[in-house]
């Protein structure tokens, strides 16, 4: 690849600013008009400043979908077949469905493209292999062909077969999306003559301005002859694109230039090594870490050239994304992919963030969690005492940092009331905390290393299945910074570490809470085994990381809960995505119970995940005193009622009707239905409810104990308040949430539900040999006390 040159970066801003404030000196005290242009002056700016300025590439992979310009360099690999005979059609049809998506938005996009020698090949070969066929049938006189041989072909006269065929798939597949496409050929001459630079910029903005897809590439049929040996039987010989993809970017003012090969992205060391890992991210000054491998299986550039191409082309101000154009199950949203913002393939950078990335913290927490995991109980203790007298002791800090947060919301007015709630800190709060952590502090004695069984299997053989840490966990939560010194707590107490990310809305009190929680680490020196989060990257990112995180539990709305079950690749989460708590009135209820009852799992919390949503009423209630007492409890509380279908058919005149029976309010709102009998309303919630928490008031108990055993949901309340389901009040001292899956924790999940087990078998040169029907051993598997293991 030739040399390339910098380029000069251009920005208008500073032109900007200084024109207004130079007006606003001379105009202060003149006319309307004058003050007029001012403002019109000083908007233009404000857009200026919004805008990027093409001269300075995007920092990080978010700022990516604004990307207005956008540069798709395609490789030989890409573009041909994996045994060199042609085109790859399938991956080629999925290309130009996302670049007609993007181009159909309002972009700009531009295709460089690798294949015309490939696609010349297959068809010179074609016509070489019939030509010949022909000869030697009319030579021979008979049908009978012997092997032709297929000579080696020049790579030149390939290109000039192959380029108009390339170009007619191009338009065919294009048309479908009623997108126009324009071919350019360039060689270098046309980058180092100023004259043909300009006329090609020209050619391409008008292309570009009537909404054309240009499909550019090298004139590979008067480039120079490849060297010697260099287009060998099977192999494709082509030239350079990257660095053509590069000079065409800048030259264009791209702001993205997406290089798609053979190869996920850049990798540190060669791909397919043992220690090869793909850098996410790659700046400028990290060049001398990188070990470069083999070039890939057709065309010469290689990913060296690659990452030099790309190095300048963000030095002239266009990001650059090199990943893999070639993987089935990525192919067909590759490039949408990469403009959305997603960890897809190496990106460059020039800013180098401060922290490290939330790969490293995750490499780092995992192996603190080790060593955290190997403290005494009585060291891990020590901690999260530590932790809840921070609590204490910090309190005016902590309140202020949450003051800060909540007036920036309720000035954002963005938040609804449930969140704002969710987000503020009392005294009363923090003391609460406090008290929790103290009580996982004394359950953290018996926690790892615990005997759950142990079995005499065979003489002197022995069986031990003892509890165990998880890992790494990463819990994500909203706006609830009460969250984090919960979960800090629950992490240490278990052993296991914990990447925390919170909502930006309560960004200061974690910030604050978080420094509590590593002074307290520090005490046993594991500071690092709990970390926040706090990169750009989207939650879907972080979801990815299965190789180093080992459970997600999510804590916020259900739309949280739901993306993240969505996101997540191969990651267990453990949560709840709706709280549709209900509670049942039967026939024989309290008329003293369901009042209180009602009104304190409706209103006491009505953000909680707990709190009732939906009230079930056995049809014997209305028109009763009872019924008429409801309806004014919950009006008196100003709790917004809506129908059910069966409950408005009853009544001439009835509240709004609900837009669904699954729906989760979280707000003084519920929705009142009625049923006939308790099988009834257990099939109802069944049917619409979220498994969560759900309560029947009655004083029959055979009725009750009906109820409670027929309902499948993490759980069910006979005459108490659903609001009791909670880990704090459960006496677990505190919940990383509340889980309705079936398997591993259910319900408030607390210290055990952080717990995984491991077998440990004692044997004295023990085979399965031993206990075959040859063998001279047989199987006891008898039960042996259960007792706590000696750790030292």
């Amino acid at each position: 690849m030739k040399e390339l040159h910098s380029v000069p970066l251009r920005s208008t801003t500073s032109v900007s600013v200084c024109m207004f404030f130079h007006l606003f000196s001379d105009a202060y005290v003149k006319s309307c008009y004058s003050l007029l242009l001012i403002v019109i002056l000083l908007f233009v700016m404000i857009i200026s400043l919004q805008s990027r300025v093409h001269g300075s590439s995007f920092a990080h992979r978010g700022e990516l979908r604004h990307a207005k310009r956008i540069v798709v360099k395609l490789g030989s690999a890409v573009v041909t077949r994996g045994d060199e005979c042609g085109l790859a059609l399938g991956r080629l049809a999925s290309i130009v469905e996302q670049v007609a998506v993007l181009q159909n938005q309002g972009r700009e996009m531009m295709i460089v493209t690798s294949g015309a020698v490939a696609f010349g090949k297959q068809r010179l070969r074609h016509e070489i292999l019939l030509s010949q066929s022909v000869r030697q049938a009319l030579h021979s006189g008979n049908n009978q062909l012997k092997d032709v041989s297929v000579p080696v072909l020049e790579a030149r006269a390939c290109a000039a077969a192959g380029q108009s065929g390339l170009m007619a798939l191009y338009e065919a597949m294009f048309t479908q999306y009623s997108t126009c496409t324009a071919q350019v050929l360039v060689t270098n001459l046309d980058f180092h003559d100023d004259e043909k630079r300009q006329n090609l910029n020209s050619t391409l903005q008008e292309l570009l301005r009537m909404n054309i897809v240009p499909i550019i590439n090298t004139n590979d049929a008067v480039v120079p002859p490849p060297e010697p040996d260099s287009d060998l039987q099977g192999i494709i010989s082509i030239k350079d694109n990257d660095s053509l993809a590069a000079r065409l970017a800048v030259e264009m003012k791209a702001d993205l230039l997406i290089t798609l090969s053979d190869v996920e992205g850049l990798y540190n060391n060669p791909p397919g090594t043992d220690d090869a890992k793909l850098i996410d991210t790659f700046y400028p000054g990290d060049q001398q870490s990188i070990t470069y491998g083999t070039k890939s299986r057709v065309g010469i550039g290689g990913m060296e050239a690659k990452v030099k191409a790309a190095l300048w082309a963000l030095q002239g101000g266009t990001s650059v994304v090199i990943a893999n154009g070639t993987n089935p199950k990525v192919t067909g949203h590759v490039i949408t992919d990469i403009v959305e913002g997603k960890k897809v393939g190496t990106f460059f950078s020039e800013i180098k963030p401060a922290g490290p990335s939330v790969e490293e913290q995750a490499e780092l927490a995992q192996s603190l969690g080790r060593v955290l995991s190997s403290l005494q109980p009585d060291q891990r203790r020590d901690i999260i005492c530590r932790l809840a007298e921070l609590l204490t002791e910090r309190k005016e800090e902590i309140l202020a940092a949450n003051k800060m947060d909540m007036e920036m919301a309720v000035s954002a007015g963005v938040l609804p009331p449930a969140m704002l709630s969710r987000l503020s800190l009392t005294p009363a709060k923090l003391n609460g905390l406090s008290i929790g952590l103290r009580q996982i502090a004394m359950a953290a004695q018996d926690s790892i290393g615990r005997v759950l069984r142990r079995t005499m299997v065979a003489n002197n053989l022995q069986l031990e299945q003892i509890t165990v840490p998880i890992g790494v966990l990463l819990v994500i939560f909203e706006a609830r910074p009460d969250c984090l010194p919960q979960v800090s707590a629950l992490a240490i107490a278990s052993g296991n570490a914990v990447l925390l990310k919170g909502g930006k809305e309560a960004a200061n009190t974690n910030r604050v809470l978080h420094q509590l929680a590593q002074e307290a680490l520090s005490v046993h020196g594991v500071r690092e085994a709990v970390q926040m989060v706090s990169t750009r990257e989207d939650v879907a990112d972080l979801c990815r990381l299965d190789k180093m995180v080992d459970l997600i539990i999510p804590r916020g709305s259900s739309q949280l809960v739901r993306d993240i079950q969505r996101a997540t690749k191969g990651i267990p989460v453990l949560g709840h995505s709706e709280g549709i708590c209900h509670v049942y009135v039967d026939a024989d209820a309290s008329i003293d119970k369901v009042i209180k009852i009602v009104r304190d799992s409706k209103c006491d919390y009505p953000a909680a995940c707990n709190a009732m949503e939906t009230l079930l009423i056995h049809r014997s209630i209305l028109k009763t005193p009872l019924f008429d007492q409801i309806i004014d409890m919950l009006r008196s509380e100003q709790v917004k009622i809506h129908a059910g279908p069966r409950f408005a058919s009853y009544l001439t005149f009835s509240p709004s009707e609900t837009r669904s029976l699954r729906t989760e309010f979280g707000e003084l709102e519920c929705c009142l239905e009625v049923v006939d009998s308790m099988q009834e309303a257990v099939d109802h919630i069944h049917k619409y409810g979220s498994s969560h928490t759900d309560v029947i008031i009655t004083e029959n108990q055979e009725t009750a104990e009906g109820f409670l055993q027929q309902l499948d949901s993490a759980c069910v309340f006979w005459n108490a308040s659903s609001r009791f389901a909670d880990g704090y009040r459960f006496g677990l001292g505190a919940e990383v949430g509340i889980s309705t899956a079936r398997i591993h924790a259910r319900g408030p999940v607390g210290l055990e539900g952080l717990l995984s087990t491991k077998w440990i078998l004692r044997g004295d040169g023990h085979t399965v040999a031993d206990f075959s029907e040859q063998g001279v051993m047989e199987y006891i598997h008898e039960n042996l006390p259960v007792g706590q293991r000696d750790r030292n």
